[in-house]
């Protein structure tokens, strides 16, 4: 079942924004989706433009400035260099009252298509069908005649598998709720810059059948950015600019205090053979999370300053909860990097211990654990940063044409992408395309949306 559970995650951790990078760190990933064919033809930039129904979802401060009714509904095919019958719902509605502000809301559904069920002893067990979906409520209200704030509240569901495997008891589902929270001030600095921050999914852990192995909501933080180049009767230019940061603080097996070994301690400090995760002053050491109210301010630093030598264990194998303790022999590989075949026990072939001297710095498979502390930088924490670029153009107020770029280094993800509207008659459409490098899963994606204002 945690198998089963991993791969479905994996298929959206393929997908989506800087969670790519997250290394399973967060649940609900779904939510990070982005909607609208608008938005999708602009780089996903979207945070201080927000002047439509899906402003629900990219920034609810932005229903503020909106006047009258809108409904909005957009559909996607989902990673289809992946598989066929993966497809994204959006529907968005706002509504103007004078006085009062403005009230919106957005459902998502995401079908992730038929799975094929396995027990754990890797027998068929037939097949099922995995979705996601939520549903928000949004509020805003102007601050001043120039900035504004908005909220959302919002409700999620997680269906992933209907029962456990073998002796695993309980459901792979989940129900969680979540916050968001918006600003926007127009003319900020400059008359044609305006400036968006929102964070989103701000809420309790999401956990399927085992609590103890609860992931944080993909809580994000965006700053966002809106130039207006120039704005003619008939001709209009705008460039956007967000950028993406998850507030999840993950670590792996470290290292902490620097004795060389992972744990061996109780929560209390204290020797044990049990709930030894910690170390001797206390702090797990053992992979974790931050919880939320930390991961704000540790999510910046996590990846840089915190922590100690990282427990390099490959995916699979069980740790030794040592750290280093092999040497590189020589490159008899000749491939100018240690590899297992060229590894030495300095423990057992030379007597050392840890602090030695000679006591190896690479694990059995010639990763780096001694030292690998040292090793980060602040470009580690760089690298985590999602950009979102777009620009837009207007000919009079029926067509549209857009462009953008969508980069992600640790995600591996940059993707330009190509857009085009059109307005009539309180009716408007749009199309989204995401090229990118053959194979990409995002590749090819096209995104098709409608509003409708009355």
């Amino acid at each position: 079942m945690k198998y089963l559970l991993k791969s479905v995650s994996l298929t959206l951790l393929l997908s989506i924004s800087s969670l790519l990078n997250a290394q399973s760190e967060a649940g609900s990933v779904f939510l990070l989706i982005s909607p609208g064919a608008r938005a999708g033809g602009m780089g996903e930039a979207q945070v201080a433009v927000a002047n439509d129904a899906y402003a629900s979802y990219w920034n609810p401060a932005g229903l503020a400035y909106q006047e009258g009714s809108e409904l909005a509904f957009m559909h996607v095919n989902w990673l289809p260099n992946l598989a066929d019958d993966m497809y994204y719902e959006f529907l968005g509605y706002r509504k103007s009252f004078p006085n009062l502000g403005t009230i919106g809301g957005h459902l998502i559904y995401l079908n992730l298509g038929e799975q094929v069920r396995m027990d754990e002893y890797a027998q068929y067990q037939g097949k099922f069908t995995s979705y996601m979906m939520a549903g928000a409520i949004s509020y805003s209200q102007k601050i001043n005649e120039t900035s504004s704030f908005g909220l959302n509240a919002k409700l999620s569901y997680q269906h992933l598998v209907e029962l456990g495997t073998g002796s695993e008891k309980g459901k792979g589902t989940s129900i969680d709720f979540g916050f968001d929270v918006g600003y926007m001030k127009k003319g900020w600095l400059l008359p044609t810059l305006d400036l968006g921050i929102t964070m989103t999914n701000i809420g309790p852990k999401v956990s399927f059948i085992d609590p103890d192995q609860a992931d944080p909501q993909p809580t994000n933080l965006t700053f966002g950015f809106a130039y207006e180049l120039f704005n003619s009767e008939v001709n209009r230019l705008s460039v956007v600019y967000d950028m993406d940061k998850l507030l999840v603080a993950s670590y792996p097996d470290m290292d902490w205090d620097g004795d060389g070994i992972i744990g061996g301690f109780d929560s209390n400090g204290k020797s044990s053979l049990k709930n030894n995760d910690y170390n001797s002053d206390g702090k797990r050491e053992t992979a974790h999370k931050d919880p939320l109210f930390k991961a704000i301010f540790t999510s910046w630093v996590d990846d840089w300053l915190l922590g100690g030598d990282i427990d390099k264990a490959p995916a699979g194998e069980d740790a030794d909860r040592k750290i280093g303790g092999w040497s590189w022999a020589g490159d008899a590989n000749g491939n100018n990097k240690p590899d297992k075949e060229e590894m030495i026990n300095t423990a057992s072939e030379l007597g050392a211990s840890y602090g030695d001297s000679d006591w190896g710095i690479y694990n059995e498979w010639g990763q780096k654990e001694v030292g690998s502390a040292d090793d980060r930088s602040i470009s580690n924490e760089l690298d985590k940063l999602v950009h979102n670029f777009g620009i837009e153009y207007w000919y009079s107020t029926y067509f549209a044409l857009r462009s953008g770029y969508y980069y992600d280094k640790t995600g591996k993800i940059s993707n330009p992408t190509f857009g085009i509207g059109l307005r009539f008659s309180n009716y408007g459409f749009d199309f989204g395309y995401t090229s990118g490098k053959p194979g990409h899963p995002l590749t090819n994606t096209m995104r098709f949306s409608m509003n409708m204002q009355f």
